[in-house]
């Protein structure tokens, strides 16, 4: 199979799944990346920057115009993952791939966990906690150094600390995310820029136009089907590739 059709077929499942579920998509970018069109991990944690940006920037101008984006909020949030999101690109470009692949694995894994967990994306809103300004910084902290080291979007991080750290509503911690995992994958690929060996772009730009297409119709297909079903073949499917992912890394 050519890598345009791969690099096509692969985007759009990540971008199905980032509009179906609203984070943790992104995931699936690294290991496609390459497993399938022959990536090594320094350069698919690079490539996988740029789709989540690009995928990430035109979701949120999607959920500006419904109002689900708290600017504010959102932006303090980011601010405290910048200069984590930095030093962990920086960092990430001289480690061994196989460190990287293990790190991915377990990040992958915690995705999944996550995600079977977290409450479907149409189910009721969590009661509104009190914002604590210490543990607000360390999660944006934490969400920027994985941006950063390993290229995911973290959108199953964001999401999760935006309703419980922030107490914002589920379908405001979804549009508002994007606005964090944007601004900290901005803030990590252009440290990589300068570092990174160069980009098999026959392969990242159908890659990143089929996420961006694919995102949005992942957004209908949350609405025809059940979340809670949605999420369950996700955790499935994330496992499989974590456990792949860290058996390769142990070889």
């Amino acid at each position: 199979m050519s890598t345009l059709v791969l690099a096509l077929i692969a985007g759009a499942v990540v971008g199905l799944a980032l509009g179906a579920l609203g984070g943790g998509g992104s995931v699936l970018a690294v290991p496609a990346l390459i497993y399938l069109l022959g990536f090594t991990p320094a350069a698919a944690t690079t490539a996988s920057l740029i789709i989540v940006t690009a995928t990430s920037a035109t979701s949120l101008y999607s959920h500006a115009t419904s109002g689900n984006v708290h600017w504010r909020t959102g932006s303090l949030f980011a601010a405290a993952g910048i200069p984590p999101a930095v030093a962990a690109a920086a960092l990430s470009a001289h480690l061994p791939g196989q460190l990287l692949t293990a790190a991915f694995a377990a990040v992958a894994g915690l995705a999944a966990l996550r995600m079977l967990k977290s409450p479907a994306p149409e189910s009721a809103l969590r009661p509104v906690r009190p914002v604590r300004p210490v543990r607000a910084a360390g999660a944006g902290a934490g969400l920027g150094a994985v941006t950063g080291f390993l290229g995911v979007g973290g959108g199953f991080l964001a999401v999760p600390a935006l309703v419980g750290v922030l107490g914002l509503k589920m379908r405001a911690a979804v549009g508002t995310s994007l606005l964090v995992i944007t601004v900290n994958s901005l803030a990590a690929l252009t440290v990589r820029t300068g570092s990174a060996a160069p980009l098999d772009w026959a392969a990242v730009a159908p890659f990143t136009g089929a996420a961006i297409l694919g995102a949005r119709d992942g957004k209908r297909l949350a609405a025809a089907a059940k979340g809670r079903t949605l999420q369950r073949i996700f955790t499935v499917v994330l496992l499989s590739v974590a456990a792949s992912m860290l058996i390769d890394a142990l070889r």
